[in-house]
């Protein structure tokens, strides 16, 4: 099954959130109070379809609907050294429904795994020194849904050339997590997979920016990320070559190194290029190249139109054979069409609105943005996701 992150969408909407860089405040006076900076609510719906489903081997439905909702509050102060603390909570919640995990237990009218609900509040705390252009900061967060808790942690550090158009960022993540175990209807009471799993994440990032010229901006991004514990799902069946079945079969460690180059280029006040490349290898034996371009236009001084085109190229996995394909003799196993080699693309529009006087005329209605994207791969698997974005400031 195919999950687009919500996160990474708003993510994506930050960056396009305006057309040139603000500048910073030069009064002398700062205000000591906590105040609030802005408010940034993102809402989707998505929707996919396919026919192979991993809970049922490699064969069958993938249908799935998700609606999601993020907000976050952003508060500030300045402190008597006249650096600004930062507090941003955030809150998100999807609602999703999912054909396939129905398959987990057919003989029920609606298995648990069939519909839920997924939370994840999360809060950070950053400090800006912005007389020597560093910031520091922490963030905590938790998600839970029906089998699944996790418990996240993250602290981080940047900092600003004297000149102020290069910054050097780092930051590390770890992730605590404890699956529930779901087994097919099937394979219960027969396997020692019961209980509680855990599924542990470790991971560091890094980025250079560098403004090399008023028109051109560069990026480039560095991650590594180890993962440990139980990294099978245990409701995705796996079928033999002799017509045997069990639950699928996954190393539980795997190491993941993804580096990218992100160019932006301004070509005068009303047109950007932006791109963007990343390549992908684990020790699993999966390599990925991902390409991504997006021309924001402005149609008028407030509204603009963003065009996106995204591909992928993956590798599969070392572990992956398609339904009924798997030798018995196999130490690791997996049918998941995700771990697969295919290729994919997603293509979609974007339309920002950004009047000075604010959205229908009120003022701390800062933006709004309207994004949808339809998505297709090489197994037959297809996407649509229309994203509502909008920014109280």
């Amino acid at each position: 099954m195919l999950r687009i992150s919500l996160a990474a969408f708003f993510v994506y909407f930050l960056t396009l959130a305006g057309f040139s860089q603000s500048t910073g405040d030069s009064s002398a006076y700062r205000n000591r109070k906590l105040k609030l900076d802005e408010v940034n609510l993102v809402s989707s719906y998505y929707k996919q379809d396919g026919n192979n489903s991993a809970v049922t081997g490699g064969i069958g439905g993938e249908k799935i609907t998700d609606f999601a909702t993020n907000i976050d509050v952003q508060l500030s102060r300045y402190d008597g050294h006249k650096r600004k603390h930062i507090i941003t909570a955030d809150v998100g919640i999807d609602i999703y429904t999912s054909a396939s995990s129905d398959k987990i237990d057919p003989s029920t009218i609606s298995s648990a795994s069939a519909s839920d609900k997924r939370i994840y509040p999360s809060i950070t705390y950053a400090i800006t020194n912005e007389a020597k252009g560093s910031t520091i900061f922490a963030n905590g967060s938790i998600s839970t849904e029906y089998d699944y808790f996790s418990k996240g942690l993250s602290l981080g550090w940047s900092k600003l050339s004297k000149d102020r158009n290069r910054e050097f960022s780092a930051k590390g993540q770890v992730f605590l997590d404890t699956w529930s175990v779901i087994l097919p209807i099937e394979l219960r009471g027969s396997s020692d997979l019961e209980g509680n799993k855990p599924r542990n994440t470790y991971s560091a990032a890094f980025t250079l920016s560098q403004v090399v010229t008023k028109r051109l901006q560069v990026l480039l991004l560095a991650d590594i990320a180890y993962q440990e514990g139980e990294l099978a799902t245990l409701y995705h069946r796996t079928y033999f070559t002799d017509g045997s079945h069990k639950v699928e079969n996954l190393p539980n460690a795997r190491m993941k190194i993804p580096i990218g180059l992100r160019l932006n280029y301004f070509m005068g006040d009303n047109f950007i290029v932006r791109t963007y490349y990343r390549y992908y290898t684990d020790d699993w034996d999966m390599t990925a190249h991902t390409l991504e371009i997006e021309t924001p236009v402005k149609i008028t001084p407030f509204l603009s139109v963003s065009p996106f085109y995204r591909y992928h190229n993956q590798k599969g996995v070392k572990y992956f054979s398609p339904y009924g394909e798997h030798d018995m003799n196999d130490e690791f196993y997996t049918s998941d069409y995700d771990l697969s080699t295919l290729s994919s693309y997603m293509t979609g529009l974007g339309l920002r609105y950004a009047p000075p006087g604010g959205v229908f005329n009120i003022p701390r209605f800062n933006a709004m943005e309207l994004r949808y994207g339809h998505y297709k791969r090489s197994t037959g698997l297809t996407s649509d996701i229309i994203t509502l974005f909008v920014k109280f400031k």
